[in-house]
């Protein structure tokens, strides 16, 4: 709002004129933080970890983003039947069965949230309800239309890395 808006005649600053000027940025907030879908913007942020109450991170050997030689996590930390959100990497590592290790993007397709948890056989967000199957990626439930992006593992030994 210009400064001649919020001005009558006589110089004086009105109430109304103060509460239109408030009501604008007010609107504006909030529109910038629904964000915007990420069809439309394929920029990635953020990722939460969460696997059941323990942190996926302790003793991980996480030293980035797992594609420079580190370890994203221990084999033995990744839940047969399902998976641990590992935030600094952006990834989600399942275990849909014994031996079987899949990796998924943590940012959900639907408003680009991260996944907030794996539970169920499903990938959770949060968000807006989003559920991914540990398998596939493939969406389990909506309001998300897309599957989560697939991200190539290599197991070696007890570690895995992104390949």
């Amino acid at each position: 709002m210009s400064e001649e808006q919020a001005v009558t005649h006589s110089g004086v600053t009105t109430r109304r004129a103060l509460l239109a000027g408030a009501g604008a940025i007010g609107t504006t907030a909030v529109l910038v933080a629904c964000g915007t879908d990420p069809d439309e913007d394929s920029s990635s942020s953020g990722g939460t970890q969460s696997n059941g109450g323990t942190d996926p991170s302790a003793g991980a050997g996480d030293t980035g983003n797992g594609s420079g030689g580190g370890a994203l996590i221990k084999t033995s930390e990744v839940p047969v039947g399902g998976g641990t959100i590992i935030a600094a990497s952006s990834v989600v590592v399942t275990q849909p069965t014994a031996g079987e290790f899949k990796c998924f993007d943590s940012q959900c397709t639907h408003q680009g949230c991260p996944v907030t948890g794996v539970e169920g056989g499903t990938i959770n967000c949060s968000c807006h309800g989003s559920k991914f199957s540990i398998t596939d990626g493939s969406v389990k439930g909506g309001p998300a239309t897309k599957p989560l992006s697939e991200k190539q593992v290599k197991v070696d030994g007890d570690s895995i890395t992104l390949a």
